[in-house]
């Protein structure tokens, strides 16, 4: 009979330390999600810690149970807003939906679900080399996936100038008055210009 009261209580700790590490876990996510979307709305340096942390639904004074610094916050959030790129990128039919997407007020008006790269650009120089190398290898991949749509080899200096052409183009919109004619002409110019830039075929001008 003690065994097995002993052996109940044990599979009782067992199963509340899986609940701890999995809630651990889940609030760790939560502050990289408002990480991600925060710094791209307001730069990594216009949030603050507490900001973050109210923002994920924590106690500011729980921060540093998931992280070392803020800069390796930083470098998560990249890496989560790279990802759910990657996975917008993923669900467009083809490059010019990819395009006509991207260059849209949509996207414009709402950074903190957009692109790291527009979003980002002209604040990640201004922070350490590893949270830059970071966001150098989410701009990479959005690069090659670019050039991959692009079908033929060869393509990488295309790619290049395609995405800057996008970035730029969306960086500009932004940095001029909502209501300003500019922001949705650079928008509308960019995305007529890419589409005459791509290949015949079935990435190109559909």
């Amino acid at each position: 009979m003690m065994s097995i009261i002993i052996g109940s209580r044990r599979c009782q700790e067992v199963e509340a330390m899986r609940i701890g590490r999995e809630k651990v876990r889940e609030n760790r996510e939560r502050v990289v999600t408002a990480a991600s979307e925060l710094f791209r709305t307001h730069g990594f340096e216009g949030v603050a810690v507490p900001e973050l942390m109210k923002a994920a639904g924590l106690t500011h004074g729980g921060f540093y149970n998931h992280f070392a610094s803020k800069e390796a916050l930083a470098r998560e959030a990249l890496e989560s807003a790279w990802a759910a790129m990657a996975q917008e990128r993923g669900r467009a039919r083809d490059l010019p939906q990819l395009l006509r997407g991207y260059l849209s007020e949509a996207a414009r008006n709402a950074p903190g679900k957009a692109c790291p790269a527009a979003a980002l650009a002209g604040d990640v120089r201004r922070q350490s080399p590893s949270v830059r190398a970071t966001f150098a290898e989410g701009l990479d991949s959005m690069i090659d996936s670019i050039e991959a749509a692009l079908g033929d080899d060869g393509r990488r200096a295309q790619a290049v100038g395609l995405v800057a052409r996008m970035v730029g183009a969306v960086m500009l919109s932004r940095a001029v008055p909502d209501d300003h004619p500019l922001a949705t002409e650079l928008l509308e110019a960019n995305l007529k210009a890419a589409l005459e830039e791509l290949p015949d075929g079935p990435v190109g001008r559909n």
